[in-house]
């Protein structure tokens, strides 16, 4: 064998053997004393068996006082294989009959040799006590059982760890030759060919990209799996410059991050209660680039040059906002219609029948149209770096690749992506398919929905999938799927708000006691989040511990979304009277079950809430991530609250220690709970622990870093492919 393949072999071996090792000096005690305490219980049984069947003539003989009688029952009572003697004893504690066999160093007060065990079984007659018979019984038999029992698992990890280390060997001895062979047909063209000839001069500088290529992937797969707590924005500023070779970066969402308002006392600005401002936002501070997006705020002309762009954030410019003007037509047809009476229900599952109508279906198609060519009009250049924003623009990638076909189009679906039969209820579902497939590369939260969504082409569309690597080859075009799970942007420093003033402030302001119990939910108004039961959780709770009216409340944050949709409405009309009928059945002069504040909360007063809750409850019966759970996380410094998330979430893929529940089971909640009120701090601290270094180091940076890696080398790998075909097509055009 190679001495190589022996060195790979020793990096597989040694760390296999530290854990084998380390395993059993870790089980050995431990199934020792498992063992030890299986027999010691087997043979307390089996003394418990034996004073059972002798326990009438054995009170029989003690009222007679018949000795004899006595001896001999003792004598054929300890013929049990463990069992070496036996004795009674009177009330007195004399010890007044035993077997020859008995030690004398056995008495009345349980002395007893090493290796022998003494069991006591107490005598009644009519509830008057006669005495106790004692059981001597044989321990030595388990330490000699134990060692037997010791010496084989040692054998079996030994053996254990000399097959796998033989498949390991074996394994690595044929990798190596086989990466080796791969590697110099890879590489051969540098040189000469395996015919001897020289390799012609116009392909040397393809063998350089080769090269040049998967020395970067190395570099980017280290980078991802060694050092996720570097993600930062200045390394996602040097992934831009680096990668993509400082290529314009242009976003498109439907929601913008920052919206002008006219106040009473001006034009103010606000940032929308929306996760997919909260994940992307940071991210184009870290880029810079345009956003476009719609306008919708009531200054947002007001505050806009003659090419309806803006510089944000208003306080210290990164970026450029581009609005997007929509007739309130336009509007309801495409957003509140198509989008969110459609699209939404049909991918949440959530028991909400999704609506379709061929005029909302024309107004998505002419919005999305509108989108593309704002895309157009301000990409400078044939290629840019387009990132496209959830569910309202499934048709855009298309649109957008027919003009610009050089153009790397990155869209991230922020939604689940349904079962092939639950999307086949749309009537558009091949346009939708069709248009997602001009992306470059497709995101989404989970490998489930990637799983999802790869199925739901198979299943409307004519196409190659490779499942293996996750791409779908249509009309000639190459779209890679891939899951990204969405996240946060770590705070950069501590928040300065002390956890105890936070406290004090969220109670002073709802009227509650200093010590009063508050478990939080922070949620837009819709029927997707579990608001109804959540409620139904806390009435669960209080029937069940009712020690907690007046100690404990839920202090529910709902902003007002699509409330012109009569499903939003239904739905605010139905939390509130929960609220109001569970307030009303836990009346008490202290505090309410049930807090509702219908509302905007900016990110300051989150901050606080999230700082100053005990509990933060997030019960969406089906959301593709859910970044308040992390933003909850990442605002608890103090490294204590207790997170209860939906086991529907992509975040509790992520975040194990959470206490994981299924919203629609209303007592599991309520227990949730109960668990969370009483946890200890310690454990607190320990899960809490945990989850923020998850959250810090799988960060919002690293989402966008991933999805720009991999759109770097899908660019890498469509300009080598045009090399390739350019040089296909003339051969002699660099030797001329």
């Amino acid at each position: 064998m190679p001495i190589r393949p022996f060195q790979l072999s020793l990096r597989f071996i040694l760390p296999l053997a530290l854990v084998i090792g380390i395993s059993a000096l870790i089980l050995l005690p431990m199934i020792d004393d498992l063992t030890q305490r299986w027999f010691l219980r087997d043979l307390d049984t089996r003394g418990q068996m034996v004073a059972a069947s002798i326990r009438e003539p054995l009170i029989d003989y003690v009222m007679l006082q018949d000795v004899d009688a006595m001896q001999e029952l003792l004598e054929r009572a300890a013929i049990d294989g463990h069992l070496l003697a036996l004795g009674f004893c009177d009330v007195a504690g004399n010890l007044r009959y035993r077997s020859r066999a008995l030690p004398h160093q056995v008495n009345c007060l349980g002395a007893a040799p090493s290796a022998m065990r003494v069991s006591e079984v107490s005598l009644a007659q009519d509830e008057n006590s006669l005495g106790k018979l004692l059981l001597v019984q044989d321990t030595g038999f388990i330490q000699r059982r134990s060692d037997e029992f010791r010496f084989y698992l040692s054998a079996v990890f030994l053996l254990m760890f000399l097959v796998i280390s033989a498949l390991v060997v074996w394994i690595a001895h044929w990798s190596w030759l086989g990466w080796v062979s791969a590697l110099k047909n890879l590489l051969r063209l540098e040189t000469t060919s395996p015919t001897g000839r020289a390799t012609p001069p116009e392909f040397r500088p393809l063998v350089g990209d080769l090269r040049a290529m998967l020395h970067q992937m190395q570099i980017e797969r280290r980078v991802q799996q060694h050092s996720p707590q570097s993600w930062t924005p200045q390394k996602l500023r040097s992934l831009l410059h680096d990668e993509l070779a400082g290529d314009e970066v242009l976003v498109v969402s439907n929601r913008e991050p920052y919206i002008h308002e006219q106040g009473e006392h001006g034009i103010v600005v606000r940032r929308p209660a929306s996760g997919l401002v909260t994940a992307v936002e940071p991210v184009m501070r870290a880029c810079s680039g345009t956003w476009i997006a719609h306008g919708s705020g009531s200054a947002d002309r007001a505050t806009v040059d003659a090419h309806d762009r803006v510089q944000v954030p208003p306080a210290r410019p990164a970026y450029t906002l581009r609005r997007v003007w929509l007739s309130s037509e336009e509007e309801q047809g495409y957003y509140y219609g198509f989008s969110n009476e459609g699209l939404w229900p049909l991918c949440h599952i959530a028991h909400v029948r999704p609506v379709f109508r061929t005029a909302d279906w024309e107004q998505y198609v002419a919005v999305n149209q509108r989108f593309a060519d704002a895309v157009i009009a301000e990409a400078n250049t044939d290629d840019p770096v387009v990132l496209v924003q959830d569910y309202h623009f499934a048709l855009l990638p298309r649109m957008v690749r027919e003009r610009l076909p050089k153009a790397t189009i990155i869209m991230f679906w922020h939604i689940p992506w349904p079962n092939p039969e639950s999307f086949g209820i749309c009537p558009w579902r091949e346009e939708l398919l069709e248009g997602l497939l001009g992306n470059t590369l497709l995101g989404f939260h989970t490998p489930f929905h990637c799983k999802n969504f790869l199925e739901t082409v198979d299943r409307y569309l004519e196409t190659r999938i490779e499942h293996e690597a996750s791409t779908i080859s249509y009309s000639g075009e190459l779209t890679q799927v891939e899951p990204y799970p969405i996240s946060i942007a770590w705070p950069e420093s501590e928040t300065g708000l002390d956890v105890l003033q936070c406290r004090k402030e969220l109670r002073e302001s709802l009227n509650l006691p200093e010590d009063h119990r508050v478990a939080l939910g922070v949620d837009r108004l819709d029927y997707t989040k579990g608001i109804v039961e959540r409620f139904q959780a806390v009435d669960r709770l209080l029937e069940l511990r009712p020690e907690l009216i007046g100690r404990f409340s839920l202090l529910q944050i709902a902003a007002p979304s699509r409330s012109s949709l009569d499903e939003y409405q239904n739905l605010e009309a139905r939390v509130r009277k929960l609220a109001h009928e569970i307030n009303q059945r836990y009346a008490n002069p202290v505090a309410p079950p049930i807090i509702l504040r219908i509302e905007y909360y900016d990110a300051d007063q989150l901050a606080t809430c999230y700082r100053a809750a005990d509990i933060c409850l997030v019960t969406s019966l089906h959301d593709g991530m859910n970044l308040v759970a992390k933003e909850f996380i990442a605002a608890r410094d103090d490294e204590l609250g207790v997170l209860i998330l939906s086991q529907f979430t992509g975040a509790a893929r992520e975040l194990h220690e959470a206490l994981i529940i299924n919203p629609y089971h209303i007592e599991q909640g309520a227990q949730a709970l109960y668990r969370a009120l009483t946890m200890p701090a310690a454990e607190q601290r320990e899960r809490m622990r945990s989850m923020r270094t998850l959250v810090r180091d799988f960060n919002v940076y690293r989402w966008a870093g991933l999805m720009l890696l991999d759109a770097a080398r899908l660019r890498r790998r469509h300009r080598v492919t045009e090399k390739i075909h350019l040089h296909s097509r003339h051969p002699l055009r660099r030797a001329v």
